[in-house]
Formats: structure tokens, sequence, C-alpha cells
């Protein structure tokens, strides 16, 4: 059963996905068994497990996020992902759903920038 702050982010997400309400390329997804959001079946922004938003971005881009402190590295198994950050909860919904709204769309135009010159 979800808590309430599970509760809390998934609200948040579904804010967030709000965003591309008109773009039909955008929809809700899973990624690891976690609520996200996709563009053309590519993901580019989902829910950790602790209470954070995990996105793609390009590598200098997410580089600078975590030598800032913005961002915390992902790590699938042994492997730190290059271009995969997780930005926390702040301290408040209000300045988590800014964070995460700025990453969110930073990480929509790469992954859509990625799929449309595939």
């Amino acid at each position: 059963m979800a808590d309430d702050r599970d509760l809390l982010y998934r609200d948040l997400l579904n804010r967030l996905a709000e965003d591309y309400a008109d773009d039909p390329d955008v929809a809700l997804a899973t990624m690891f068994r976690s609520p996200g959001l996709r563009t053309g079946g590519k993901i580019f922004a989902f829910l950790g497990h602790d209470g954070e938003l995990i996105v793609k971005l390009p590598h200098d881009h997410a580089r600078r996020l975590l030598d800032e402190g913005t961002a915390d590295p992902v790590t699938m198994g042994k492997r730190t992902m290059r271009e995969w950050v997780a930005l926390p909860a702040q301290q408040s919904d209000t300045e988590t759903l800014a964070l995460w709204r700025k990453a969110a769309h930073d990480a929509y135009r790469y992954v859509d920038s990625l799929r449309r010159s595939s």
C-alpha cells in the first residue's frame, strides 16, 4: 500500500504530465515498476523508489547537476549511468515541483531530440 509521500510524488508526476497534455507523443508509462513519462516510446523521467525524480539528460548537463549537488548519481547494478540523475524531493512541494518540472522539460527535449535524429 502506498504511503502519503508516495501518493504526493505520484501527484507531482501527474502534474508534470499535464504540461504535455497537448503533445500526443508524451504518455504516462512505467520503468522498473515505477510511473514515468515517455515520448515516442522512450522514457525521459520516472519516479525512483526513494522519492526522487530520475531523468535522462545530456552527460554534460547531468554532470553539472551532480557537481552542484542538485542531483544524485543513478547506479544500476555496478554501473553508474552517465545520462541519468536523481533529483530528490525538496523542502516543500512547490520547490520539488519547480525543480522536477525544469528537469523533466530538459529531459523531454533531450530524449525527443534523440528519437527524432535516429
